[in-house]
């Protein structure tokens, strides 16, 4: 059996034994030195750790978790979601729609999608029964919603995207912008259709008078603040993406104060929280980066970017095939360490064939967005799971599968037109 076939069997089996990701990453890395190299590449693992966690950009990683935290603490949630309700209930679906609106303004406010499903979870569950809402419907609309924190800019993932390929984060930014307001639309779009199919399922209708649509519009003005102070400044020159990340939160602090809800307390709960987030993503970061150098010093990524490009795949029989190797490993690996796994090796095989790697970028976190709310590990679901008192995880699962095809479509128009990823970075980069 070739270095390959040995390297996944491994692999699967680590995964498939529960162990966690990250030493999973760094078991397989220590079997394949023994295996397939004569020199103990095992001693530069501290040489690797450290040279996967030294970078300046990844600094922003723990700002943004806790500038995510801080606005769920200072109750702008709850401001944000009532204003959503108000302008976006009127549709058919109700307040399924707000459940989309309201995670698009925290995505562009928080760059985590746990962070962003947790956060409109924790408001928008307690309307389920309130207006008789079809429980999985209503569920998978909190967990697709939720997906838009990674792709929607300030996005964590582009940021780890954006180390891993060396492309600039300020051009992956922007190149999520539309792509994320067209998967927000693509959802709403599902919810119609299903509200119309089985009127039902849309519960009681929330009615509200212009006045007070109007009137609600200040509430969403601290998430709009936050996302023109980060993303304004790192476009304005003012600030690198880390910079702006650490401006966040300080407009953060400045509206928990502004709102009353600044103290102490609070302060430890999302320091805390941030710190837990942190980690899991750096033990993740620093197993993969071992391995990645383990495959390179073996051979084992030319070994496979040479086998895919001698298959002679045209370029679009070739993103086909990205996107069901995403689809499928998306079922059974955490997201983030799927990306720092694969990105790697596909990139350089993408890119190779002439695809955009902003471009590629994009389509690769939409991918990711996919595996948020596939079962049996995505990671969406586990959370709004988690937020509700009673019930079974199918329902959020069944839920959750409509939004999965509604993913398929963006990724269906970002091939057929790119430049829903590449205009505003052409225009504006």
């Amino acid at each position: 059996m070739g270095m390959i076939g040995v390297s996944l069997i491994l692999l699967l089996a680590l995964l498939g034994a529960s162990i966690p990701v990250a030493a999973a990453l760094g078991v397989l890395g220590l079997v394949l030195d023994p295996l397939y190299s004569s020199l103990p590449l095992k001693r530069a693992m501290g040489e690797m750790a450290w040279g996967s966690s030294n970078e300046f950009l990844l600094v922003a990683i723990p700002l943004f978790i806790l500038l995510g935290e801080i606005l769920l603490r200072a109750g702008i949630a709850q401001r944000m979601y009532d204003a959503m309700s108000k302008w976006l209930s009127w549709l058919p679906g109700g307040l399924m729609h707000a459940n989309i609106g309201a995670s698009t303004v925290f995505a562009a406010t928080s760059g985590s999608s746990v962070a962003t499903a947790a956060t409109v979870g924790t408001v928008a569950l307690p309307e389920i029964k309130r207006f008789g809402y079809h429980e999985p419907l209503f569920l998978g609309s909190i967990a697709a919603g939720g997906t838009l924190g990674i792709l929607i800019p300030p996005s964590i993932n582009l940021i780890i995207y954006g180390v891993i390929t060396n492309t600039s984060v300020p051009k992956l930014y922007l190149a999520g912008i539309i792509p994320g307001i067209v998967a927000a639309l693509m959802f709403m779009a599902v919810i119609v259709v299903a509200c119309l199919i089985r009127p039902s399922w849309g519960g009681q209708r929330v009615t509200a008078s212009w006045r007070e649509r109007f009137a609600s519009l200040v509430h969403l003005l601290p998430p709009a603040a936050i996302f023109l102070l980060v993303v304004g400044s790192i476009y304005a020159g003012w600030a690198t993406p880390t910079e702006a990340a650490a401006l966040g939160v300080m407009g953060a602090l400045a509206l928990a104060a502004f709102f009353g809800r600044l103290s102490l307390g609070m302060l430890r709960e999302s320091v805390e929280n941030t710190g837990r987030a942190t980690a899991m993503i750096m033990i993740i970061v620093i197993g993969a980066g071992f391995l990645n150098f383990i495959m390179a010093a073996i051979g084992l990524t030319d070994a496979i970017t040479q086998t895919v490009s001698g298959l002679g795949w045209p370029p679009g029989w070739m993103l086909l095939a990205v996107v069901v190797f995403y689809v499928i490993l998306g079922c059974f690996m955490e997201t983030l360490s799927m990306m720092i796994t694969t990105i790697p090796i596909v990139a350089p095989i993408m890119l190779a064939l002439g695809f955009d790697p902003v471009w590629l970028g994009i389509v690769i976190i939409v991918l990711v967005e996919t595996a948020l709310i596939t079962p049996p590990v995505g990671l969406n679901l586990f959370v709004v799971q988690s937020l509700r008192k009673s019930g079974s995880m199918q329902a959020v699962i069944v839920g959750a599968l409509p939004f999965v095809i509604a993913l398929f479509a963006v990724v269906l128009l970002l091939a057929l037109f790119p430049q829903l990823a590449l205009w505003l970075p052409e225009r504006f980069g």
